[in-house]
């Protein structure tokens, strides 16, 4: 029996039309929407279907189709062409004829062929600014939509706080605030007005406080740090940018696995937060309750666990799930109420995205919103933008053509187009020789600039990112000595773990140190990297050294030795002309940090929100400040604060202050600052972060021009969880700073919170709102 449209059902609610379909359905197919099936197993090695696996996979139909045009490598009108046929079998073919929901990844940017890759979020959270974040995902949401997709599993709201984690650069830093904005901002360019592509929040949760900075490893925590901080941005995008999907993450928090945690996946977020999305399950993390974990006997006992946790779509292929939930129910050790209680929310999130009237899109006209111009300009801004200027001695930069005659570019990430790329671009997750990059390197950009200002450019690659050979040294140093000055672009290389056949396959001349499965013992540069800028250095020639990487690294020795230092991230295809465009001064950078970068390693955690009695202590040989501050960043010009003031010395528990500050260009050229506002309880009843961000707002400003900037707080912003663990704003004494960054404060002012009170479920605010205005 077919599915009938809107129209054929008189315009019965969503609702409805989900019962009426749930009450046609057999045990086996109500299962099968809860599963799914990926591109490998339904695709042959052309491209095209495989009629029989079809038939095999979907015959009862199912939840997700998984990766289609991604996994299965296919160019837009094909991905596209795959999709509809998909859907018109599930439409035409099954008995109920209920389509599915194809999802894709889009980390940063469609993870597929000719998909826009733009920075990795780590550059993005650089920026400080979800307005273009929202923009990015907004071009993403064309490029999906075009393909038939629906469902994308983006963006990562894990706190990174330990830089060990391989997956650092897939976060928004290490501040719950930051990251929440910065989702936020994602999550609503990504779903636009409801119509576009379903956002999933992953990973749920805690994921970036694995022991040892381990990628699965097992997360231990307490209540309060896993509300207040890891909970926070889940939280925040749920209740105010209506997230559509969450995605449960792999470790276990003091012993429960997360994608058995009925407590995390159902009381608090569906319970307490209202949420009535769907919760997807990560990539096979329902099989390892039993692989991993050990707490399932088998398939069926892990299919059941997860689903009663409240997973309701199990990915990226149907293993714990399908016949397992059959013989479950039938065998009366799974309840069908709770089958169908999944059930419902897959349907639903069908029907709110149209995908029950028509799923089909137009295969013609599929490739019409990749490779635009648009898109280039878009990915280039970000890149620029995302440029982060740690250190700028004697004011190396910008560099000056008329004085520059010669530029050495050395380093093994000066020319490679994948090496600008993060861990979930297509590019880092397949052969090199299927993967066509039109990408501009940074030797591409600097070599435009000296043909158009007449320096030359000479290039030598002097080593590889983490091979130990030294070879390459000689013809690098006599390069640097013979130029005006030498850019060394340094870094680790990104991509998903590679297993030994896969590295020799793909002909990858580096082992990679960042991204997802790559985590790391040691946070200096990989390799000889640090060698060979110790041995530029000797020449006498100025060196700038521009760190291609998805994290910071500690680079104390380079940052005392070398002028100055550019934190470029993982750019993305335009990668090269954001880095070219601060070298010479074409776009001043406004990037900070959105991590605080520690001397070493053993100086973890250092993050710029630790308690007082972490903040003080110190190591033996190494203090407790960071290399570089949480918030840093350097500027072609000077930027000053004046005339900070509150609106009241008092704050009710229930009202709202105001903060506000103006910004002065004091400086010759044209900037992007980035003005922050910090809270600090003075005398609280527990032992509280020295200071945590509470409002940030990033403005551009000519030579000369000063703005007054806004921060309108909600008391409620100021809660946490008492000792009877009730989220409660609490009265006493406050401090408000305004800064550059966390250390870099220019001026506080103290007010006093009246009284204390409870804040209700419904009555949080999470962030301040801003405004900039003409200062008087």
């Amino acid at each position: 029996m077919q599915i009938r449209s809107n129209s054929e059902v008189g315009g019965t609610s969503v609702d409805r039309r989900v019962e009426e379909l749930l009450d046609r359905m057999s045990l086996a197919e109500k299962a099968a929407q809860l599963g799914s099936v990926n591109a490998d197993k339904l695709l042959d090695e052309e491209g095209n279907l495989d009629e029989s696996a079809v038939e095999e996979h979907l015959s009862d139909g199912v939840g997700h189709l998984t990766r289609i045009g991604g996994e299965g490598s296919l160019p837009p009108t094909e991905a596209a062409r795959v999709t509809n046929e998909l859907q018109t079998y599930l439409r035409e073919e099954t008995r109920l004829g209920v389509p599915a929901i194809p999802h894709e990844e889009c980390l940063s940017g469609y993870m597929g062929p000719q998909g826009t890759t733009f920075p990795q979020s780590i550059g993005l959270a650089s920026t400080w600014d979800p307005d273009l974040v929202r923009e990015i995902t907004g071009t993403i949401r064309t490029q999906l939509e075009a393909i038939g997709t629906a469902h994308a599993l983006s963006p990562v709201l894990d706190v990174a706080r330990d830089l060990r984690w391989g997956r650092v650069e897939e976060t928004f830093g290490e501040d719950p605030y930051l990251v929440a904005a910065m989702a936020c901002g994602y999550v609503e360019g990504l779903q636009g007005d409801g119509d576009g592509i379903s956002a999933t929040l992953k990973h749920f949760a805690g994921h970036s406080v694995g022991e040892g900075g381990k990628n699965r490893s097992s997360v231990n925590l307490g209540r309060r740090e896993l509300r207040e901080t890891h909970l926070f941005p889940f939280e925040a995008a749920v209740r105010t940018a209506n997230a559509e999907s969450v995605m449960n993450a792999y470790h276990d928090i003091d012993g429960v696995p997360c994608a058995s945690d009925e407590w995390l996946l159902t009381d608090v977020l569906r319970g307490e937060w209202g949420f009535d999305g769907t919760v997807v399950s990560d990539y096979y993390s329902v099989e390892f309750l039993r692989s991993e974990h050990g707490v399932a006997a088998d398939e069926e006992e892990a299919g059941v666990m997860a689903l009663e946790a409240g997973i309701d779509v199990e990915l990226p292929y149907t293993d714990c799930y399908g016949d397992h939930l059959v013989n479950a129910v039938e065998a009366g050790r799974l309840s069908e109420e709770t089958v169908d209680t999944a059930v419902r929310r897959v349907l639903r999130a069908k029907a709110r995205k149209g995908l029950l009237d028509d799923p089909t899109v137009d295969a013609d006209a599929a490739s019409e919103p990749f490779g635009t111009e648009a898109a280039d300009e878009l990915t280039e801004r970000a890149a620029r933008e995302s440029m982060t200027l740690l250190r700028n001695e004697d004011d190396l930069l910008p560099l000056v053509g008329e004085e520059t005659d010669s530029v050495a570019v050395v380093g093994p990430k000066a020319d490679d187009a994948q090496e600008l790329m993060g861990d979930y671009a297509y590019a880092a997750h397949y052969p090199e020789e299927e993967v066509e990059l039109d990408a501009t390197t940074p030797l591409d950009a600097i070599n435009a600039r000296g043909d158009e200002l007449g320096f030359d450019v000479a290039f030598e690659q002097g080593c590889t990112t983490t091979g130990p050979e030294t070879d390459g040294f000689d013809a690098a140093a006599d390069a640097a000595a013979e130029a005006d000055v030498a850019v060394a672009f340094v870094g680790a290389r990104s991509a998903v773990d590679f297993s030994d056949s896969d590295r020799e396959r793909v002909n990858m001349p580096s082992v990679a140190t960042s991204g997802e499965g790559c985590d790391v013992t040691d946070l200096g540069l990989p390799g000889v990297q640090q060698e060979l800028v110790d041995r530029l250095d000797e020449t006498g020639t100025p060196v700038v050294v521009v760190v291609v990487s998805g994290k910071p690294h500690s680079i104390e020795k380079i940052s005392e030795e070398v002028p100055a230092v550019l934190q470029a991230w993982l750019p993305g295809e335009r990668g090269g002309e954001g880095v070219a465009a601060v070298l010479f001064g074409e776009h001043n950078p406004g990037g900070h940090l959105p991590v605080s970068v520690p001397r070493t390693v053993g100086q973890l955690p250092v993050h710029y929100s630790r308690k007082p009695n972490s903040t003080n202590e110190e190591h033996v040989y190494v203090g407790s400040d960071p290399l570089y501050p949480f918030g840093h960043g350097l500027s072609y010009t000077d930027f000053e604060y004046d005339d900070f003031s509150l609106s009241s010395d008092e704050l009710a528990p229930a009202g709202t202050i105001t903060a506000a500050v103006t910004v002065e260009n004091a400086g010759d050229r044209a900037g992007h600052d980035v003005v922050q506002l910090y809270v600090s309880a003075e005398n609280p009843s527990q032992a509280r972060p020295v200071q945590e961000l509470v409002g940030f707002r990033r403005v551009s400003l000519e030579a000369g021009e000063a703005r007054r900037v806004e921060f309108e707080v909600d008391a409620s912003q100021l809660a946490y969880h008492d000792r009877d663990f009730d989220l409660r704003v609490e009265a006493g004494p406050y401090e408000f700073r305004v800064g550059h960054s966390a250390s870099d404060i220019a001026a506080s002012a103290s007010f006093e919170v009246t009284g204390t009170k409870e804040v209700p479920q419904t009555g949080r605010t999470y962030f301040s709102e801003t405004t900039v205005a003409d200062a008087e």
